[in-house]
């Protein structure tokens, strides 16, 4: 599966971004979805996954209330609603995919799409 993120920008803290993930192929459905983030000069920081239906999802504590996944399979497209963003929140978001779920940050996944920048000024 191929995946492509996009609605990344710059946006005064206290504001929103709603980040999508499009996959290609047909079965998009199968696969668990995840996003991830790297800020500069730090590693990489699991942010939330969602299982194939979307019945269940987990989410990083310091996302948690804020960000909220969701997908929709009939467009092949998981969404990142992020609200009431912070400065901290600043750094280069990534969609990744593989078969299984788990409740965890995980980062281990097959499938990575490039990363997307968002960026939340003070």
């Amino acid at each position: 599966v191929q995946l492509q993120a996009s609605g990344g920008g710059l946006v005064q803290a206290g504001g929103s971004l709603r980040l999508s993930c499009a996959a290609s192929g047909r079965t998009f459905s199968s696969y668990v979805v995840g996003w991830f983030r790297q800020a500069p000069g730090k590693e990489r920081e699991f942010v939330a996954t969602i299982s194939w239906s979307g019945g269940s999802s987990y989410y990083a504590d310091s996302v948690k209330g804020r960000f909220t996944i969701s997908r929709d399979n009939a467009e092949n497209t998981v969404y990142l609603q992020m609200n009431s963003l912070k400065p901290e929140d600043t750094a280069d978001y990534y969609c990744a995919a593989r078969s299984r779920y788990y409740a965890s940050s995980d980062p281990r996944y097959d499938y990575w799409g490039q990363g997307i920048q968002v960026t939340v000024s003070s």
